[in-house]
């Protein structure tokens, strides 16, 4: 009844918040996309997206479609994966951003490894910035990490989100915005970090004082920073790592706005391991990617 083709158009739409980025990440046209959903409608006989010229929602059925369609995506590329088992041989060496390290990320590594057993998988943690810098150089032949929008950086689109500044559960912001002066207390990752120039751009451009509380190279390290309640993080909505909460809007904390999360290939993308791998990680992209309440 439900064609896994239109559940990962769906799918993507859900994830990228519109058919355009929806249709760039499937590497399809939007009116492709936006025929695919139609006919999943259709066959679910409920509206999935409210729609208008600015944005895309999902409707209350849509929200349930989600955790179907995430389902019978699931079992879909298990069932292809155990009944069309490639012997795919070789390395892949995968760079993956330190957000991914409390997501799901080693289960769908270890799907991988469970489907392609030949494989030699080499995964390297980091810094995005740090990560490109060992794909341009030829140490890595995939990374998944992140951009700035409109950044001219090559790479598949998985998903766009918005970066929010999170803290410990009982981390107050009373006093930030009684006192807009006192200087906001900081956690971050050392340069080249993409979230630690956003998080310094935005309290520059809102003329908001800061101070660096705590820098370390892990999330682990901002994670035991932040629940020790030393400052705030400046990090992806959807990745929120565990203990940690999305710190108020009404705190009037500067706006970090949006970053990118794309799959990129060095120069051996051509070779067997690397498509392999990167098929795997756009099929499970919605087990990396979910929103803080489906945790």
């Amino acid at each position: 009844m439900f064609d896994p083709v239109h559940l990962r158009s769906f799918l993507a739409v859900a994830q990228t918040g519109g058919f355009t980025r929806a249709a760039e990440r499937l590497g399809l046209r939007q009116s492709t996309v936006s025929q695919h959903v139609r006919r999943l409608e259709e066959a679910a006989d409920r509206r999935l997206f409210l729609r208008d010229t600015h944005s895309v929602q999902l409707t209350g059925e849509g929200e349930a479609m989600l955790g179907f369609a995430r389902s019978i995506l699931d079992a879909h590329e298990q069932a292809v994966g155990y009944f069309a088992r490639t012997q795919v041989r070789g390395r892949v060496r995968f760079g993956a951003s330190e957000d991914f390290v409390h997501t799901e990320l080693p289960q769908v590594l270890r799907g991988f490894r469970r489907s392609n057993p030949q494989v030699d998988l080499e995964l390297t943690v980091g810094l995005s910035a740090v990560l490109y810098e060992q794909l341009a150089d030829g140490r890595l032949d995939l990374v998944l990490g992140k951009r700035a929008p409109g950044e001219e950086l090559p790479g598949q689109l998985v998903w766009e989100d918005r970066l929010v500044w999170i803290g410990a559960e009982d981390f107050r912001t009373e006093e930030l915005r009684a006192d807009p002066g006192q200087p906001l207390p900081l956690i971050v990752y050392p340069p080249p970090s993409f979230t630690r120039a956003r998080a310094l751009e935005a309290c520059e451009r809102d003329g908001r004082p800061w101070r660096i509380a705590c820098t370390s190279t892990s999330l682990s390290g901002v994670r035991a920073a932040a629940l020790a309640g030393l400052g705030m993080v400046p990090h992806a909505r959807s990745l929120i790592p565990p203990g940690l909460r999305e710190l108020p809007q009404q705190a009037a904390l500067p706006d970090l706005g949006t970053t990118e999360f794309v799959l990129t290939s060095g120069r051996v993308a051509a070779r067997g391991p690397v498509r392999v791998l990167a098929r795997a990680v756009l099929a499970d992209a919605f087990r990396l990617h979910r929103a803080p309440a489906e945790r």
